[in-house]
């Protein structure tokens, strides 16, 4: 799950201000965790404190997580959609495709031990928000890609269970997309072409880097890519440390706990 917190730290500087040069500076003063990162661990939390539970418990549990973390963290940059959500008396799913059920499902990935409950609970954290079936796909294929990296298998088997299930494109090279792509917050736009980044990137650094190099939104991107990437082939200590640094004692807390209990699958 530091895999995708870290991608978000370092693109968080550049979601705005892309960049095409592959040696950008990793970090900045300005690197830190978005809504990308607050959300993922509101899902974590949740979900840790629910497994096993019913489908319901486990979706009172995201919503009262997910607004409380909305409201601790006020400057995470949310989308117009879900900043109403996270403050209605009443909120409601509102039928959303953004990356943003995409975004925050990587603990979802580490935790189960079938790729079927993987692909159920995907689900669940994806449509308290975002219940159009292309937000509930995006959120299932993170989460299955992540599933499947940390469960050992190769790129091409992924690939390949990522085209057939949720027919997604990833015939296609970065090379060929970066010169016509823009900031792009759906799902349908943003979930292949972050795979692409992790299939393309020889390790963990090289696919945050292509995924911020992009040149759409690169939090997410690299978020999304940076979490499969993680569970692939892990990811460098001082990357990790990084991440934690940037982080309060509160979101340290849950990374601790998250883990000690799942890092190992």
């Amino acid at each position: 799950m530091l895999g995708a917190i870290f991608g978000d730290i370092v693109g968080s500087v550049f979601e705005f201000h892309p960049t095409r040069d592959m040696a950008f500076p990793l970090l900045s003063e300005g690197s830190k965790p978005t809504d990308d990162t607050f959300m993922t661990l509101a899902v974590a939390q949740a979900l840790m404190e629910t497994k096993g539970q019913s489908g319901e418990v486990i979706c009172e549990a995201l919503v009262r997580h997910m607004r409380s973390f909305g409201r601790r963290y006020p400057n995470g940059s949310y989308g117009g959609m879900f900043s109403r959500w996270l403050h209605s008396p009443r909120p409601q799913p509102y039928h959303s495709f953004g990356n943003g059920s995409a975004m925050r499902v990587s603990a979802v990935g580490w935790m189960y031990p079938t790729l079927d409950e993987t692909l159920h609970v995907a689900e669940l954290t994806a449509k308290v928000t975002h219940d159009h079936p292309e937000g509930i796909k995006g959120a299932a294929a993170i989460a299955s890609a992540i599933y499947l990296a940390r469960n050992g298998a190769d790129k091409t088997e992924i690939k390949e269970y990522i085209m057939q299930t949720f027919q997604y494109d990833l015939n296609r090279s970065l090379d060929a997309i970066r010169p016509n792509y823009r900031f792009d917050e759906t799902c349908q736009h943003s979930v292949p072409e972050a795979i692409l980044c992790f299939l393309e990137g020889k390790d963990y650094e090289e696919v945050i880097r292509l995924a911020v190099t992009l040149g759409g939104d690169s939090d997410t991107l690299a978020c999304m890519a940076g979490g499969i990437a993680e569970a692939y082939a892990g990811m460098p200590n001082d990357f990790k440390k990084e991440a934690m640094l940037r982080l309060d004692p509160f979101l340290q807390d849950i990374v601790k706990q998250f883990e000690s209990s799942y890092r190992l699958g």
